[in-house]
């Protein structure tokens, strides 16, 4: 059944008929890593809803198919393959990927990667921080996002990393947000980073009135 269904995704005359084998394989109990890259390998074709359809398919199929994701970024010169895989692994949020997310956040100001790439990449590492109980890894992401949310020229990843750090909650995120509000002058980033502030507020006196 695997190799009909990779053979129909390869081979098909129509998107339809890829999506379906793409949805498939999405339902398997035990994917398999064939299987796994040619879902990997869709989200390459020239059809919008083939990507579309390989990305719901590789969250939904979820850990599996992080490995297998990384080692297709690392081997793959196309930047649009590469962004859809970033796109994928962080709506998956799994911390095994918390390292090449960081890599494609950047350590320097300078945009090496695709604006809108780097955002997501912010977003992912929050989610990643945010389901994890590693002080390890809660802490690097914390250090990477703090410096999104303060040093970039790209208000977009300011923007994205001040939503991650709302999310994260801890006090030293509220610090850096209160660091960066007395310091941001785009006016959209700094009415995110006061409704992070805000919602830290209201989140501290619902606990209160909880106890």
């Amino acid at each position: 059944m695997n190799e009909q269904l990779i053979s129909q995704i390869n081979q098909a005359a129509t998107p339809e008929e890829v999506i379906t084998a793409i949805r498939a394989i999405a339902v398997s109990d035990t994917p398999e890593i064939d299987s796994i890259n040619a879902v990997i390998t869709a989200l390459s074709h020239h059809h919008p809803m083939v990507k579309n359809a390989a990305v719901e398919a590789l969250v939904k199929l979820g850990n599996v198919t992080v490995k297998p994701l990384i080692t297709a970024y690392a081997t793959s010169r196309d930047q649009g393959l590469q962004a859809y895989i970033i796109q994928v692994l962080a709506q998956i949020g799994s911390d095994e990927a918390m390292d090449l997310l960081a890599e494609v956040l950047g350590t320097t100001v300078a945009n090496h990667c695709q604006g809108n790439v780097r955002r997501i990449a912010a977003r992912g590492l929050g989610k990643i921080a945010s389901n994890s109980q590693d002080a390890g890894v809660i802490g690097c992401v914390q250090e990477k996002l703090i410096w999104a949310l303060v040093s970039p020229e790209d208000w977009g990843l300011r923007y994205a990393a001040a939503v991650s750090l709302q999310e994260l909650a801890t006090p030293t995120a509220k610090a850096a947000l209160q660091t960066a509000i007395a310091q941001e002058t785009d006016s959209v980033v700094r009415s995110r980073v006061a409704l992070a502030l805000e919602s830290g507020k209201t989140n501290k006196l619902a606990m209160t009135y909880d106890r």
